[in-house]
């Protein structure tokens, strides 16, 4: 099921005529991710596996015209391939894909009994499977765009081990090396980088303990975590200034590893 924004005027920038699929769009990041694609001219198509109503909700703010939100769970290969067909179909073109979906749950990297193989095949599905489902759905159009670009969205946790479970971190540390892979598999026609961030401001940080999250603020170099905008420049930096730059995990950290 797909919904798509009312016809308004587009903006021009940086993006203009290019078609991005985000998915995981409606949560924190994603959000941010799809307001400064929008921004800058890229018509937009987000994901979601859930509440509709807060993707269309997305939807309608963004900037520009042709938005669309999608009820489809990367985590199953037909949907998303319909999808793409969706998109030739209607759009004509995509020009990249931004794999911010994810999931986790915190269980204290001591408590090996408590991470069951149920929570560890889940984080596996989505955080790394879905990223490369999407990949494998996306490759055909992504390498027609003359400019294809695949993001994913990673975390420090994938070279610090610490996030909140092994499971997780080592979802993350196999997301970075898909990158590299697809990276060499996947040129000239298309780039591939992960962008690594730390704590984020939004829904999951505001669940951590105030004092924790104080520590992590300290403990970063740049004297805060960053935002989902943050997130956000670094997508726009990759696909419009560092044109160059292929297989490579970008940190947006703020320094965090370094203490």
């Amino acid at each position: 099921m797909s919904v798509t924004a009312d016809p308004r005027d587009a903006p021009r920038g940086a993006l203009a005529g290019r078609v991005a699929l985000v998915t995981g769009g409606s949560g924190g990041i994603g959000t941010a991710l799809c307001q400064r694609l929008a921004a800058e001219g890229a018509q937009v198509v987000a994901t979601c596996r859930s509440n509709l109503a807060r993707g269309q909700a997305l939807i309608a703010s963004l900037p520009g015209s042709g938005h669309r939100i999608a009820m489809v769970s990367s985590t199953h290969s037909d949907q998303l391939t319909a999808l793409v067909d969706e998109i030739r179909r209607d759009y004509g073109r995509l020009d990249m894909l931004v794999n911010n979906a994810g999931t986790t749950r915190v269980v204290p990297h001591a408590d090996l009994d408590d991470l069951d193989d149920e929570t560890i095949d889940e984080i596996f599905r989505v955080n790394w499977r879905g990223c490369f489902a999407a990949a494998r759905a996306c490759r055909a159009e992504l390498a027609r765009s003359g400019a294809g670009l695949i993001v994913n969205i990673s975390s420090i946790a994938a070279r610090t081990g610490v996030g909140s479970n092994i499971a997780y971190c080592a979802s993350k540390a196999a997301l970075d090396s898909l990158t590299m892979t697809l990276a060499r598999a996947l040129a000239p026609a298309i780039r591939v980088v992960s962008l690594s961030p730390g704590w984020v401001e939004g829904e999951y940080a505001d669940r951590a303990p105030p004092d924790y999250l104080d520590e992590q603020r300290t403990r970063t170099p740049l004297g805060r975590i960053a935002s989902p905008g943050d997130v956000a420049d670094a997508l726009v930096a990759v696909a419009v200034h560092l044109r160059f730059t292929t297989g490579a995990v970008v940190p947006v950290d703020g320094g965090r590893p370094l203490n």
